[in-house]
């Protein structure tokens, strides 16, 4: 791919963290247009659909020898999945009178790419990524479309989802290394799983 070719590794965490403020700001610049509630609400819809999309541009941007985006999209359809089926089959009612609460779909997208994001590339992403994503069933609570059952129920749902299908980044799984000891030389291969 081209832009595996031209961008090294710290101009793909600078892109991906630029990319992460303008979605961040794009979506609470909106939100503040709008009343409060309608600006929480519509903050974390936004945001449920972006950590999911940041997920995938990052399974596009950091290639290693993984599908990860086979993984990626492996994870967003289990949980999009198990999550509407349960909508289904549970039928709770919403507190603010509708139905199919349990659990969350805004939950499970946004805890779904949070996941994605932390599993591929560690805890310094995965935090404020998880952050994000409990912002985004929180507002689910506050507007009073769930409660925090539904909450829980969507996160796990998303987290157990990612850690079904996605391996973690690593460009360094293959090493070949050539050795000399005692006058005999040796070659190494090593293969993390």
């Amino acid at each position: 791919m081209v832009l595996e070719r031209i961008l090294t590794q710290s101009d793909k965490w600078r892109l991906m963290r630029k990319i992460s403020r303008c979605v961040i700001v794009g979506a609470l610049a909106f939100a503040s247009q709008l009343d409060a509630q309608d600006g929480v609400e519509t903050s974390g819809d936004v945001l449920a659909t972006a950590l999911p999309v940041a997920a995938l541009i990052s399974t596009l941007v950091w290639k290693d020898d993984q599908p990860a985006t086979l993984q990626f999209a492996k994870t967003i359809v289990t949980s999009f999945g198990v999550t509407h089926v349960l909508k289904r089959v549970v039928d709770k009612p919403r507190p603010n009178g509708g139905d199919h609460a349990w659990p969350s779909g805004h939950t499970s997208s946004a805890f779904t790419g949070a996941a994605v994001l932390q599993i591929r590339h560690g805890w310094t992403v995965g935090i404020p990524a998880y952050l994000l994503a409990g912002y985004v069933g929180w507002t689910r609570v506050y507007v009073d479309a769930h409660d925090y059952w539904d909450f829980l129920g969507g996160a796990i749902i998303g987290v157990g989802s990612a850690y079904l299908f996605t391996k973690p980044y690593d460009p360094n799984r293959v090493a070949i290394s050539l050795g000399k000891r005692d006058g005999d030389y040796s070659i190494e291969f090593s293969f993390r799983f």
